[in-house]
């Protein structure tokens, strides 16, 4: 199982939270980003979680959160890119979206979307209309 993709996960996932020389230490382990204690063992991290599926990483759903099966999931480039950090989320009809999402839903081209929030400050109802 060592040269599995669902491997390669786990191992990063140690290294970026416990290993202060790994690249990304400073945005996970550095800012108290921990893998549970029972994850720390492969066994039991495969167990829980499973094979990693095809096109799927790790992701915690609550970013400030650690490593664990109530916080852990296996997805998509598309979903992990929406769960950033950095993104900006927009209030409206009791729903927290990004502007991607909202583009999705509404048919509004990204640029334009952009352009009514960012450019022309018009509230995001106002924006959100065709």
């Amino acid at each position: 199982m060592s040269l599995t993709p669902t491997y390669f996960n786990w191992k990063g996932m140690i290294a970026r939270c416990h290993c202060p020389t790994h690249k990304d230490y400073p945005k996970y382990g550095g800012r108290g980003i921990k893998v549970c204690e029972r994850w720390r063992t492969w066994e039991n991290f495969y167990a829980d979680m499973g094979e990693r599926p095809l096109g799927k990483s790790i992701e915690r759903i609550d970013n400030d959160g650690p490593y664990s099966l109530e916080n852990c999931r296996w997805a998509t480039p598309t979903e992990q890119n929406r769960n950033k950090r950095s993104n900006v989320r927009y209030h409206f009809m009791g729903r927290d979206l990004t502007i991607s999402e909202w583009c999705e839903l509404t048919g509004i081209p990204r640029p334009r979307l952009r352009a009514r929030l960012s450019t022309y400050k018009w509230p995001i109802a106002r924006a959100l209309s065709p």
